[in-house]
């Protein structure tokens, strides 16, 4: 696959043969030639588990110090008070039923999170299949199935996000954007490896973390030591 001139001027900068630390990486990004958007950095963590074991899952949140660089439109699910509670703490969007066909007919996906009252998860479920892939489905373990919506509202909205394995064994989330600068992202790239360092499962057994890369969205990925 051909790359385009700027990702191969940014490939110059790195030593395929080295493991950077994770400063001197994000360094060399501040100095990579810039997009015209302000591009996210990227985390990879391949994780010594299997993730088709029910035990060795790896699944949680965190909220960034200083935050993902993006806004998240948040739909809350919920009725009565608690539809009243979740307008206040800023949720874009509130419903309960009404909205079922306006997701599943209309492909209404105008929203980044979705949460919602333990007691809405009968009407949520009847959507699983539109919104499980795409990731979308409220999850008692990332904090979007809960009573306390204005919690949840407020973590969203300050820069919490999701770590989860993929198929291959490994997790992949954006921790920042580039405009950050180098020790606001240090912040956040330390605060997602102590929460998944914190997560090992006890069935996991021999290296925990195999190996972490980081990476621009447009850009080249580098290897971080992990000593």
């Amino acid at each position: 696959m051909k790359r385009g001139k700027r990702y191969q001027e940014a490939e110059k900068l790195i030593d395929r043969k080295k493991s950077y630390a994770v400063k001197e990486a994000l360094d060399l990004i501040e100095k990579m030639p810039k997009t015209k958007f302000d591009e996210t950095v990227e985390l990879h963590v391949k994780l010594g588990v299997d993730s088709k074991q029910a035990d060795q899952q790896v699944r949680g949140t965190t909220v960034l110090p200083n935050g993902t660089g993006k806004t998240l439109r948040v739909l809350v699910f919920a009725k009565g008070p608690k539809a009243e509670e979740a307008t206040k703490a800023g949720a874009d969007f509130v419903g309960a039923e009404e909205l079922i066909p306006k997701i599943e007919k209309e492909n209404w996906f105008d929203y980044d999170v979705i949460v919602a009252t333990p007691d809405m998860m009968g009407v949520v479920g009847r959507l699983g299949k539109v919104l499980g892939p795409k990731g979308l489905m409220p999850n008692p373990k990332s904090g979007t199935v809960t009573m306390d919506v204005t919690k949840a509202i407020n973590e969203i909205k300050s820069g919490k996000v999701e770590y989860r394995l993929d198929k291959n064994n490994i997790i992949h989330l954006g921790f920042g954007k580039v405009s950050f600068g180098t020790d606001k992202l240090v912040e956040n790239y330390n605060t997602v490896m102590n929460a998944i360092i914190k997560a090992k499962p006890a069935a996991a057994k021999g290296q925990y973390i195999k190996s972490v890369a980081i990476s621009t969205t447009m850009g080249p990925s580098m290897y971080i030591d992990q000593k």
